[in-house]
Protein backbone atom coordinates (compact mmCIF):
# COMPACT_ATOMS: atom_id res chain seq x y z
CA UNK A 1 0.00 0.00 0.00
CA UNK A 2 2.91 2.36 0.78
CA UNK A 3 6.35 2.79 -0.76
CA UNK A 4 8.19 2.90 2.57
CA UNK A 5 11.47 4.16 1.09
CA UNK A 6 9.80 7.17 -0.54
CA UNK A 7 7.63 7.76 2.50
CA UNK A 8 10.52 7.82 4.96
CA UNK A 9 12.54 10.17 2.73
CA UNK A 10 9.53 12.47 2.48
CA UNK A 11 9.14 12.44 6.28
CA UNK A 12 12.80 13.41 6.73
CA UNK A 13 12.53 16.16 4.10
CA UNK A 14 9.45 17.67 5.76
CA UNK A 15 11.12 17.52 9.13
CA UNK A 16 14.18 19.40 7.85
CA UNK A 17 12.45 22.01 5.66
CA UNK A 18 9.32 22.74 7.69
CA UNK A 19 10.66 21.95 11.13
CA UNK A 20 7.73 19.59 11.81
CA UNK A 21 8.53 16.60 14.05
CA UNK A 22 8.22 13.18 12.45
CA UNK A 23 5.68 12.06 15.06
CA UNK A 24 3.29 14.87 14.11
CA UNK A 25 3.56 13.99 10.42
CA UNK A 26 2.75 10.35 11.19
CA UNK A 27 -0.18 11.55 13.29
CA UNK A 28 -1.47 13.54 10.31
CA UNK A 29 -1.19 10.44 8.09
CA UNK A 30 -3.12 8.35 10.63
CA UNK A 31 -5.88 10.98 10.85
CA UNK A 32 -6.10 11.06 7.06
CA UNK A 33 -6.37 7.26 6.82
CA UNK A 34 -9.06 7.20 9.50
CA UNK A 35 -11.02 9.94 7.67
CA UNK A 36 -10.79 8.01 4.38
CA UNK A 37 -11.92 4.76 6.05
CA UNK A 38 -14.88 6.46 7.72
CA UNK A 39 -15.88 8.12 4.43
CA UNK A 40 -16.21 4.82 2.58
CA UNK A 41 -16.84 2.20 5.28
CA UNK A 42 -17.76 3.99 8.49
CA UNK A 43 -21.17 4.60 10.04
CA UNK A 44 -22.76 7.81 11.25
CA UNK A 45 -21.49 8.85 14.67
CA UNK A 46 -18.69 6.30 14.59
CA UNK A 47 -15.25 7.25 15.93
CA UNK A 48 -12.59 5.70 13.71
CA UNK A 49 -8.89 5.73 14.46
CA UNK A 50 -5.93 4.35 12.54
CA UNK A 51 -2.51 3.08 13.59
CA UNK A 52 0.27 3.23 11.00
CA UNK A 53 3.58 1.40 11.33
CA UNK A 54 6.23 3.21 9.22
CA UNK A 55 8.65 0.26 9.34
CA UNK A 56 6.28 -2.34 7.90
CA UNK A 57 3.63 -0.14 6.25
CA UNK A 58 0.82 -1.97 8.06
CA UNK A 59 -2.32 0.00 8.96
CA UNK A 60 -4.76 -1.08 11.67
CA UNK A 61 -8.21 0.52 12.07
CA UNK A 62 -10.22 0.75 15.28
CA UNK A 63 -13.52 2.14 16.39
CA UNK A 64 -13.76 3.83 19.76
CA UNK A 65 -16.71 3.91 22.16
CA UNK A 66 -17.06 6.04 25.27
CA UNK A 67 -18.29 4.46 28.50
CA UNK A 68 -21.49 6.17 29.80
CA UNK A 69 -24.33 5.60 32.28
CA UNK A 70 -27.83 7.03 32.77
CA UNK A 71 -26.53 10.20 34.48
CA UNK A 72 -24.62 11.18 31.34
CA UNK A 73 -27.39 10.53 28.81
CA UNK A 74 -30.41 12.77 28.22
CA UNK A 75 -33.94 11.54 27.42
CA UNK A 76 -35.02 12.06 23.79
CA UNK A 77 -38.59 12.72 24.98
CA UNK A 78 -37.38 15.89 26.72
CA UNK A 79 -36.07 17.20 23.39
CA UNK A 80 -39.42 16.52 21.72
CA UNK A 81 -41.24 18.51 24.42
CA UNK A 82 -38.79 21.40 24.18
CA UNK A 83 -38.71 21.27 20.37
CA UNK A 84 -34.94 21.88 20.19
CA UNK A 85 -33.20 18.50 19.97
CA UNK A 86 -29.84 20.11 19.28
CA UNK A 87 -29.77 21.73 22.73
CA UNK A 88 -27.60 19.83 25.20
CA UNK A 89 -29.10 19.56 28.67
CA UNK A 90 -27.00 20.10 31.78
CA UNK A 91 -27.43 18.51 35.19
CA UNK A 92 -27.21 20.29 38.53
CA UNK A 93 -23.40 20.07 38.57
CA UNK A 94 -23.18 21.69 35.14
CA UNK A 95 -22.07 18.54 33.27
CA UNK A 96 -23.38 18.28 29.71
CA UNK A 97 -25.69 15.43 28.70
CA UNK A 98 -25.76 13.88 25.25
CA UNK A 99 -28.04 11.58 23.31
CA UNK A 100 -27.06 7.92 23.33
CA UNK A 101 -25.53 6.60 20.09
CA UNK A 102 -24.64 2.92 19.99
CA UNK A 103 -21.85 3.62 17.50
CA UNK A 104 -20.37 6.21 19.82
CA UNK A 105 -21.28 5.09 23.34
CA UNK A 106 -21.30 1.90 25.40
CA UNK A 107 -23.13 1.34 28.66
CA UNK A 108 -21.07 0.83 31.78
CA UNK A 109 -22.33 -2.77 32.49
CA UNK A 110 -21.46 -3.84 28.94
CA UNK A 111 -18.03 -2.21 29.18
CA UNK A 112 -17.33 -3.99 32.49
CA UNK A 113 -17.76 -7.31 30.70
CA UNK A 114 -14.86 -6.35 28.45
CA UNK A 115 -12.77 -4.61 31.08
CA UNK A 116 -13.59 -5.10 34.75
CA UNK A 117 -11.98 -1.91 36.12
CA UNK A 118 -13.33 0.41 33.42
CA UNK A 119 -14.42 3.91 34.46
CA UNK A 120 -16.97 6.39 33.14
CA UNK A 121 -15.69 8.46 30.22
CA UNK A 122 -13.02 5.90 29.36
CA UNK A 123 -12.64 4.81 25.75
CA UNK A 124 -13.04 1.16 24.70
CA UNK A 125 -11.27 0.20 21.45
CA UNK A 126 -12.73 -2.36 19.00
CA UNK A 127 -10.78 -3.58 15.92
CA UNK A 128 -12.25 -3.01 12.46
CA UNK A 129 -11.93 -4.97 9.23
CA UNK A 130 -8.92 -3.97 7.14
CA UNK A 131 -9.67 -2.22 3.82
CA UNK A 132 -7.29 -1.26 1.04
CA UNK A 133 -9.61 0.00 -1.71
CA UNK A 134 -10.81 3.60 -1.35
CA UNK A 135 -12.83 5.79 -3.66
CA UNK A 136 -11.93 9.15 -5.14
CA UNK A 137 -13.87 11.13 -2.52
CA UNK A 138 -12.18 9.24 0.32
CA UNK A 139 -8.76 9.93 -1.21
CA UNK A 140 -9.60 13.62 -1.56
CA UNK A 141 -10.73 13.72 2.07
CA UNK A 142 -7.46 12.14 3.19
CA UNK A 143 -5.49 14.69 1.17
CA UNK A 144 -7.35 17.62 2.75
CA UNK A 145 -6.82 16.20 6.24
CA UNK A 146 -3.07 15.82 5.68
CA UNK A 147 -2.75 19.37 4.31
CA UNK A 148 -4.72 20.79 7.21
CA UNK A 149 -2.74 18.87 9.84
CA UNK A 150 0.59 19.84 8.29
CA UNK A 151 -0.41 23.51 8.19
CA UNK A 152 -1.39 23.40 11.83
CA UNK A 153 1.85 21.64 12.77
CA UNK A 154 3.92 24.13 10.76
CA UNK A 155 2.08 27.04 12.39
CA UNK A 156 2.90 25.69 15.85
CA UNK A 157 6.52 25.09 14.86
CA UNK A 158 6.94 28.64 13.46
CA UNK A 159 5.23 30.13 16.52
CA UNK A 160 7.54 28.26 18.89
CA UNK A 161 10.67 29.14 16.91
CA UNK A 162 10.04 32.89 16.57
CA UNK A 163 8.53 33.32 20.04
CA UNK A 164 11.97 32.43 21.38
CA UNK A 165 13.55 35.04 19.06
CA UNK A 166 11.25 37.87 20.14
CA UNK A 167 13.33 40.92 21.00
CA UNK A 168 16.33 39.59 19.04
CA UNK A 169 17.81 40.60 15.68
CA UNK A 170 16.72 38.58 12.64
CA UNK A 171 18.17 38.83 9.14
CA UNK A 172 16.11 38.53 5.98
CA UNK A 173 15.86 39.70 2.39
CA UNK A 174 13.48 42.35 1.08
CA UNK A 175 10.69 40.62 -0.80
CA UNK A 176 8.64 43.63 -1.92
CA UNK A 177 7.34 47.03 -0.80
CA UNK A 178 3.60 47.66 -0.55
CA UNK A 179 2.30 51.16 0.27
CA UNK A 180 5.39 52.00 2.27
CA UNK A 181 5.35 48.72 4.23
CA UNK A 182 8.25 46.33 3.55
CA UNK A 183 7.78 42.55 3.45
CA UNK A 184 10.89 40.68 4.66
CA UNK A 185 11.50 37.03 3.77
CA UNK A 186 12.89 35.22 6.83
CA UNK A 187 13.01 31.79 5.17
CA UNK A 188 10.11 29.95 6.75
CA UNK A 189 7.80 32.95 6.95
CA UNK A 190 7.37 36.47 5.61
CA UNK A 191 7.46 39.27 8.19
CA UNK A 192 6.23 42.87 8.03
CA UNK A 193 8.34 45.99 8.54
CA UNK A 194 5.72 48.78 8.88
CA UNK A 195 6.33 52.32 7.70
CA UNK A 196 6.33 53.71 11.26
CA UNK A 197 9.04 51.23 12.33
CA UNK A 198 11.44 52.14 9.51
CA UNK A 199 14.35 54.56 9.74
CA UNK A 200 13.31 57.81 8.03
CA UNK A 201 15.02 58.29 4.69
CA UNK A 202 15.96 54.64 4.18
CA UNK A 203 15.34 53.03 0.79
CA UNK A 204 14.90 49.27 0.51
CA UNK A 205 15.79 47.41 -2.68
CA UNK A 206 14.26 44.08 -3.63
CA UNK A 207 16.57 41.21 -2.70
CA UNK A 208 18.60 43.33 -0.27
CA UNK A 209 19.52 41.60 3.00
CA UNK A 210 18.85 43.71 6.11
CA UNK A 211 18.88 43.28 9.87
CA UNK A 212 15.76 44.02 11.88
CA UNK A 213 14.48 43.66 15.42
CA UNK A 214 11.72 41.08 15.93
CA UNK A 215 9.29 43.32 17.77
CA UNK A 216 6.18 41.16 18.12
CA UNK A 217 4.87 37.66 17.33
CA UNK A 218 1.08 37.34 16.99
CA UNK A 219 -0.90 34.18 16.34
CA UNK A 220 -3.91 34.74 14.06
CA UNK A 221 -6.51 32.57 12.42
CA UNK A 222 -4.60 32.64 9.13
CA UNK A 223 -1.19 31.90 10.62
CA UNK A 224 1.56 33.77 12.47
CA UNK A 225 2.21 37.48 11.97
CA UNK A 226 5.68 38.89 12.68
CA UNK A 227 6.22 42.63 13.23
CA UNK A 228 9.73 43.99 12.70
CA UNK A 229 11.41 47.29 13.55
CA UNK A 230 14.56 49.24 12.70
CA UNK A 231 13.67 52.42 14.58
CA UNK A 232 13.19 50.91 18.05
CA UNK A 233 15.85 51.81 20.67
CA UNK A 234 16.37 48.11 21.46
CA UNK A 235 17.56 47.60 17.88
CA UNK A 236 20.55 49.82 18.65
CA UNK A 237 21.28 47.86 21.85
CA UNK A 238 21.15 44.52 20.03
CA UNK A 239 23.51 45.77 17.32
CA UNK A 240 26.05 46.68 20.00
CA UNK A 241 25.57 43.21 21.56
CA UNK A 242 26.72 41.71 18.25
CA UNK A 243 29.76 43.98 18.00
CA UNK A 244 30.74 44.13 21.70
CA UNK A 245 31.38 40.87 23.62
CA UNK A 246 31.35 42.86 26.89
CA UNK A 247 27.66 43.71 26.41
CA UNK A 248 26.81 40.20 25.19
CA UNK A 249 28.23 38.53 28.32
CA UNK A 250 26.81 41.15 30.71
CA UNK A 251 30.08 42.73 31.81
CA UNK A 252 28.88 46.06 30.40
CA UNK A 253 25.21 46.97 30.69
CA UNK A 254 23.08 49.63 29.02
CA UNK A 255 21.74 51.95 31.72
CA UNK A 256 19.59 54.17 29.50
CA UNK A 257 19.04 54.95 25.83
CA UNK A 258 17.34 57.72 23.86
CA UNK A 259 16.96 57.60 20.11
CA UNK A 260 15.62 59.63 17.23
CA UNK A 261 15.96 57.07 14.45
CA UNK A 262 17.94 58.16 11.43
CA UNK A 263 19.27 61.30 13.10
CA UNK A 264 20.93 60.86 16.49
CA UNK A 265 21.02 58.59 19.54
CA UNK A 266 22.44 58.74 23.05
CA UNK A 267 23.32 55.60 24.99
CA UNK A 268 24.54 55.41 28.60
CA UNK A 269 26.53 52.35 29.68
CA UNK A 270 27.92 51.09 32.98
CA UNK A 271 30.59 48.46 33.68
CA UNK A 272 30.35 45.72 36.30
CA UNK A 273 34.12 45.31 36.19
CA UNK A 274 36.39 48.13 37.35
CA UNK A 275 39.10 47.10 34.88
CA UNK A 276 36.83 47.52 31.83
CA UNK A 277 36.01 50.88 30.31
CA UNK A 278 32.29 50.82 29.37
CA UNK A 279 32.55 53.57 26.76
CA UNK A 280 35.66 52.07 25.18
CA UNK A 281 34.04 48.63 24.91
CA UNK A 282 31.36 50.14 22.63
CA UNK A 283 33.69 52.40 20.67
CA UNK A 284 36.27 49.71 19.96
CA UNK A 285 39.79 50.05 18.66
CA UNK A 286 39.95 53.13 16.41
CA UNK A 287 36.13 53.28 16.59
CA UNK A 288 35.62 50.09 14.56
CA UNK A 289 32.70 48.83 16.67
CA UNK A 290 30.67 52.00 16.78
CA UNK A 291 31.39 52.71 13.10
CA UNK A 292 30.00 49.29 12.15
CA UNK A 293 26.77 50.11 13.97
CA UNK A 294 26.63 53.58 12.41
CA UNK A 295 27.00 52.09 8.93
CA UNK A 296 24.17 49.63 9.64
CA UNK A 297 21.94 52.56 10.68
CA UNK A 298 22.75 54.62 7.61
CA UNK A 299 25.03 57.19 9.23
CA UNK A 300 23.00 57.85 12.38
CA UNK A 301 25.08 59.77 14.95
CA UNK A 302 25.64 57.97 18.26
CA UNK A 303 26.77 59.57 21.53
CA UNK A 304 28.14 57.07 24.07
CA UNK A 305 28.43 58.25 27.68
CA UNK A 306 29.03 56.61 31.04
CA UNK A 307 25.97 56.05 33.21
CA UNK A 308 25.93 57.56 36.70
CA UNK A 309 23.55 57.27 39.65
CA UNK A 310 24.28 60.90 40.53
CA UNK A 311 21.69 63.02 38.64
CA UNK A 312 23.94 66.06 38.29
CA UNK A 313 26.84 64.03 36.88
CA UNK A 314 24.51 62.08 34.59
CA UNK A 315 22.87 65.24 33.21
CA UNK A 316 26.27 66.86 32.65
CA UNK A 317 27.47 63.86 30.64
CA UNK A 318 24.15 63.57 28.78
CA UNK A 319 24.54 67.12 27.43
CA UNK A 320 27.96 66.36 25.94
CA UNK A 321 29.72 67.52 23.80
CA UNK A 322 28.66 70.84 25.42
CA UNK A 323 30.59 71.96 28.53
CA UNK A 324 28.35 72.60 31.54
CA UNK A 325 29.16 75.13 34.26
CA UNK A 326 26.68 73.99 36.92
CA UNK A 327 23.61 71.77 37.42
CA UNK A 328 20.92 72.30 40.08
CA UNK A 329 18.35 69.55 40.48
CA UNK A 330 14.93 69.80 42.15
CA UNK A 331 13.02 66.65 43.06
CA UNK A 332 9.33 66.55 42.16
CA UNK A 333 6.80 66.17 44.97
CA UNK A 334 4.73 63.86 42.77
CA UNK A 335 6.53 60.55 42.20
CA UNK A 336 4.92 60.11 38.79
CA UNK A 337 6.31 63.43 37.52
CA UNK A 338 9.96 63.90 36.61
CA UNK A 339 12.17 66.26 38.56
CA UNK A 340 13.62 69.41 37.01
CA UNK A 341 17.25 70.39 36.48
CA UNK A 342 18.58 73.92 35.91
CA UNK A 343 21.73 73.85 33.77
CA UNK A 344 24.04 76.81 33.23
CA UNK A 345 26.40 76.97 30.27
CA UNK A 346 28.68 79.56 28.69
CA UNK A 347 27.28 81.75 25.92
CA UNK A 348 29.40 80.04 23.27
CA UNK A 349 28.23 76.60 24.50
CA UNK A 350 24.50 77.37 24.46
CA UNK A 351 23.85 76.41 20.84
CA UNK A 352 25.97 73.27 21.27
CA UNK A 353 24.05 72.27 24.39
CA UNK A 354 20.62 72.58 22.81
CA UNK A 355 21.67 71.12 19.45
CA UNK A 356 20.03 71.58 16.07
CA UNK A 357 16.35 72.23 16.66
CA UNK A 358 16.82 71.41 20.35
CA UNK A 359 17.78 67.81 19.56
CA UNK A 360 20.69 67.49 22.00
CA UNK A 361 18.79 68.72 25.06
CA UNK A 362 15.72 66.77 24.01
CA UNK A 363 17.66 63.49 23.85
CA UNK A 364 19.40 64.32 27.13
CA UNK A 365 16.00 64.78 28.81
CA UNK A 366 14.78 61.44 27.43
CA UNK A 367 18.00 59.72 28.50
CA UNK A 368 18.06 61.02 32.08
CA UNK A 369 14.30 61.25 32.71
CA UNK A 370 14.68 64.83 34.02
CA UNK A 371 13.18 68.07 32.76
CA UNK A 372 16.22 70.12 31.73
CA UNK A 373 16.25 73.95 31.62
CA UNK A 374 19.37 75.43 30.00
CA UNK A 375 20.35 79.04 30.63
CA UNK A 376 23.20 81.14 29.21
CA UNK A 377 24.72 84.36 30.66
CA UNK A 378 23.18 86.30 27.75
CA UNK A 379 19.69 85.42 29.03
CA UNK A 380 18.86 82.78 26.41
CA UNK A 381 16.80 79.85 27.75
CA UNK A 382 15.80 76.41 26.55
CA UNK A 383 13.87 73.63 28.29
CA UNK A 384 13.11 70.02 27.37
CA UNK A 385 11.12 67.21 29.00
CA UNK A 386 11.49 63.42 28.84
CA UNK A 387 8.45 63.35 26.51
CA UNK A 388 10.48 65.23 23.89
CA UNK A 389 8.74 68.60 24.21
CA UNK A 390 11.03 71.64 23.83
CA UNK A 391 10.32 75.29 24.57
CA UNK A 392 12.56 78.36 24.56
CA UNK A 393 14.54 80.76 22.43
CA UNK A 394 15.15 78.22 19.69
CA UNK A 395 11.49 78.18 18.70
CA UNK A 396 11.38 82.01 18.80
CA UNK A 397 14.38 82.20 16.48
CA UNK A 398 12.78 79.74 14.11
CA UNK A 399 9.59 81.79 14.09
CA UNK A 400 11.55 84.97 13.44
CA UNK A 401 13.33 83.34 10.51
CA UNK A 402 10.02 82.20 9.06
CA UNK A 403 8.57 85.71 9.45
CA UNK A 404 11.62 87.27 7.79
CA UNK A 405 11.26 84.88 4.87
CA UNK A 406 7.61 85.84 4.44
CA UNK A 407 8.36 89.59 4.66
CA UNK A 408 11.04 89.37 1.98
CA UNK A 409 8.57 88.13 -0.62
CA UNK A 410 6.62 91.41 -1.15
CA UNK A 411 9.93 93.33 -1.43
CA UNK A 412 10.82 91.21 -4.41
CA UNK A 413 7.53 92.11 -6.07
CA UNK A 414 8.12 95.80 -5.41
CA UNK A 415 11.55 95.63 -6.98
CA UNK A 416 10.14 93.98 -10.04
CA UNK A 417 7.51 96.72 -10.38
CA UNK A 418 10.21 99.42 -10.10
CA UNK A 419 12.25 97.62 -12.70
CA UNK A 420 9.22 97.56 -14.95
CA UNK A 421 8.82 101.33 -14.46
CA UNK A 422 12.48 101.85 -15.37
CA UNK A 423 12.07 99.65 -18.43
CA UNK A 424 9.11 101.68 -19.76
CA UNK A 425 11.04 104.99 -20.52
CA UNK A 426 13.84 102.92 -22.00
CA UNK A 427 11.38 101.35 -24.41
CA UNK A 428 10.00 104.82 -25.26
CA UNK A 429 13.54 106.04 -26.04
CA UNK A 430 14.05 103.06 -28.33
CA UNK A 431 10.84 103.88 -30.17
CA UNK A 432 11.88 107.56 -30.57
CA UNK A 433 15.30 106.58 -31.90
CA UNK A 434 13.72 104.18 -34.36
CA UNK A 435 11.38 106.93 -35.60
CA UNK A 436 14.35 109.31 -36.06
CA UNK A 437 16.27 106.74 -38.13
CA UNK A 438 13.20 106.20 -40.30
CA UNK A 439 12.84 109.99 -40.95
CA UNK A 440 16.56 110.24 -41.87
CA UNK A 441 16.24 107.40 -44.35
CA UNK A 442 13.20 109.03 -45.96
CA UNK A 443 15.16 112.29 -46.41
CA UNK A 444 18.01 110.41 -48.10
CA UNK A 445 15.59 108.76 -50.54
CA UNK A 446 14.00 112.14 -51.40
CA UNK A 447 17.42 113.61 -52.21
CA UNK A 448 18.22 110.70 -54.50
CA UNK A 449 15.02 111.18 -56.42
CA UNK A 450 15.79 114.90 -56.95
Amino acid sequence: MFDLKVLNSALLQLEEEKGIPKTKILGAIEDALAAAYKKDYGKKGQIVKAKFDPTTGKVDFFKVKVVVDESMIRDPEEDEEVGEPEVINEDEEGEKKVLFNEEHHIWLPDAQKIKADVELGEEIVFPLEQKEDYGRIAAQTAKQVIIQRLREAEKVSVLDEFSQKKGEIVTGSVQRVERGNVLIDLGRITALLPRDEQIPGEYYRQGERIKTLLLDVVETGRGVDLRLSRSHPDFLVKLFEIESPEIANGTVEVGAIAREAGSRSKIAVVSNDENIDPVGSLVGQRGIRVNTVINELGGEKIDIIEYSDDPETFITQALSPAKVISVETTESENEEEAGSAKVEVEADQFSLAIGKGGQNVRLAAKLTGWKIDIEAPTGEQMSATEDGETTGDVEEKDNQEQESETTEEPNETEVTEEEKKEEEPAEEKKEESSEETESVEENKEDKKEE
